[in-house]
């Protein structure tokens, strides 16, 4: 029974180390890249109808290259935009984004990845690219 336990423990500690931490607030992302001094990328998806938001998910925010790379470097925020009934957002949150979207995504790209400095400003914009991880974490450093 102990090592059950012990095993459990050590997977759920695992799981949670390699968990990536996307935000949902502006306000919160900002926050915290001021104080870790780091910059943010922010993500507009359509994560229950855009094929390459779905690809960029799978392909590149899901990997273990990215999410460690990212834990130590950025501040993640994701503003989605599904369409689906059962994905809705709340009136709040969809406020939010919609807010957010009139500001950093006025043609309403999807999806659309800025990278910004820790004061909100755009150093970089992309999309979905078919290359590796590391390419694309390679790609968005170019904007730093």
């Amino acid at each position: 029974m102990k090592k059950i336990i012990v095993i459990g423990f050590f997977l759920f500690v695992t799981a949670n180390i390699t968990a990536q931490n996307w935000l949902t607030n502006y306000e919160e992302a900002v926050q915290i890249a001021k104080q870790e001094d780091k910059n943010i990328i922010m993500v507009f998806s359509g994560s229950d109808w855009c094929a390459p938001c779905i690809k960029l998910e799978k392909y590149i925010w899901e990997s273990d290259d990215f999410k460690n790379y990212s834990s130590e470097n950025w501040v993640l925020l994701k503003l989605d935009f599904p369409k689906r009934k059962g994905n809705k957002l709340s009136k709040e949150q969809q406020n939010h984004n919609d807010a957010l979207a009139e500001k950093y995504n006025k043609k309403g790209y999807f999806p659309l990845v800025l990278v910004l400095d820790k004061n909100g400003k755009i150093l970089g914009e992309t999309g979905y690219k078919s290359i590796t991880s590391q390419e694309y974490i390679n790609h968005l450093k170019t904007f730093e």
